[in-house]
């Protein structure tokens, strides 16, 4: 039996890493059209009439399928009952054609004058699209989040989630950097054409890759199941859904999660027009800067990973996370701060702070649930983070167009202070620490080992 597990692909550290980076390209593409339409809020509204209320609504079209219709619940149970393969590439397909959806609409409906209750029909076939490609993003997550606990298990676990990561947050740097420059060159939507593009190539790597799991599978056999074939994580039942809920880590890393991203993601698809119009950056380098978040996330999180995996302290990086985001939201509030170095400054300070609590989270839910629950703990944890993606945009941007909204008389420029939005993300940066702490102190009354390192 050892003879055997020393020789299967996993053990091969070329090999693992080499798949990583297969399912990694699939989820930059991935990255990259979830972002990609945040940089072009400036010019939605000129171009295709969408007015601040209607880009948060349709941001919030992410995650309503996953939110209302409990997609994420049964994009866990799929991936527990059905496996990695099938699951990673129903998302990718899903993927697919919701982008699909949403280059249609921004191109073929841009202008016809049509509605559909009572939104034009380009923000609601938009939505649609998004809310499809959103659960076969989340579901592409979790699914890669079981593939790196399943083929880098006993190993760099922690460092090969922050390197899936970070080469993730390439696709959304690249989605800010390159939105602006390509819609101004050609149409609005072409930036989104080039996300169609880049998916139906992760589609692709993703079938490369199924072709390696099943090798894997057939090489480690029904006796190794414990590494984690298929077979064994294929043993759910609903039990293990009552275990997971009932558990208090779950609970709290779930809350962590929703307040955490909440202030992050939401926060960045609206962060081009705030570097514009408090900070005075000039429109085509706003969406590099806005991105910045998402580059020092590339170079940080594997560093953290690291860290964690050799000498772990994972509970205390997410606390650490969560104060620095109070300090970052909170002088994007202070309305006399309007230097743009400062606004970049700040942008930096929130990469580390993006890169910190992500690197540390996710192999901490590793730790407290076996194999075989990791898919349904993913998902229920990334539905309740759902809950804030659809909610925060949309809020936001209802504020913005009823309270924070102003149209110059003269020359009829639309403009929007952000200084309420900015003061309700410091609110729940301030409630995403309290419950950072709340796990630390969580950690050592049920000993989770998140203070402990990964590799022994």
């Amino acid at each position: 039996m050892t003879e055997t597990l020393k020789k299967n692909l996993s053990d091969s550290k070329a090999t693992r890493w080499g798949a990583l980076g297969i399912v990694a390209f699939t989820m930059m593409a991935a990255y990259y059209v979830n972002d990609v339409v945040a940089p072009l809020k400036t010019m939605l509204e000129p171009t295709l009439g969408w007015d601040s209320a209607e880009f948060g609504f349709y941001t919030g079209g992410y995650s309503v399928l996953n939110v209302f219709l409990l997609m994420l619940i049964w994009g866990g149970l799929i991936l527990d009952r059905f496996g990695i393969r099938f699951t990673g590439k129903l998302a990718t397909i899903l993927m697919v054609g919701g982008t699909l959806l949403e280059y249609y609409a921004m191109t073929y409906l841009s202008d016809d004058g049509s509605t559909i209750f009572g939104k034009q029909s380009s923000v609601m076939i938009a939505y649609a699209g998004y809310a499809v490609f959103g659960v076969g993003a989340e579901v592409a997550g979790i699914t890669v989040t079981k593939i790196i606990a399943k083929w880098f298990k006993g190993k760099e676990v922690a460092t090969a989630m922050g390197v899936q990561v970070a080469l993730a947050r390439i696709g959304s740097q690249g989605a800010y950097a390159i939105a602006i420059p390509l819609a101004r060159a050609f149409t609005i939507a072409t930036p989104v054409l080039l996300g169609l593009i880049l998916l139906v190539g992760g589609l692709v790597a993703f079938f490369i890759f199924a072709v390696m799991d099943k090798k894997l599978d057939q090489q480690l056999g029904a006796a190794a199941s414990e590494v984690g074939s298929d077979e064994e994580e294929e043993k759910f039942s609903f039990k293990d859904v009552k275990n997971v809920l009932c558990n208090k880590g779950f609970w709290l890393i779930a809350l962590l999660c929703v307040l955490f991203y909440s202030c992050v993601f939401p926060f960045q698809k609206f962060a081009t027009e705030l570097m514009t119009s408090k900070y005075g950056v000039d429109e085509t380098v706003a969406g590099f800067f806005a991105g910045l978040p998402a580059l020092g996330a590339l170079f940080l999180t594997p560093v953290f990973g690291g860290i964690i995996d050799k000498r772990g302290k994972a509970a205390s990086m997410m606390l650490l996370g969560a104060a620095m985001l109070i300090g970052v939201h909170c002088i994007y509030a202070i309305p006399s701060i309007h230097y743009w170095l400062v606004a970049i400054v700040l942008m930096i300070v929130l990469g580390i702070a993006f890169s910190l609590v992500p690197s540390a989270m996710w192999p901490s839910v590793a730790k407290i649930f076996p194999v075989r629950q990791l898919g349904t703990a993913y998902s229920l944890i990334f539905f309740i983070q759902n809950i804030g993606l659809w909610g925060i945009p949309t809020l936001i941007g209802w504020v913005l167009n009823t309270y924070c909204k102003t149209v110059d008389p003269i020359s009829g420029v639309i403009s929007y202070d952000y200084t309420l939005p900015m003061c309700i993300f410091t609110g729940i940066a301030i409630l995403s620490m309290f419950v950072a702490l709340l796990l630390k102190r969580a950690d050592k009354k049920y000993g989770y080992r998140l203070e402990e390192a990964n590799i022994k």
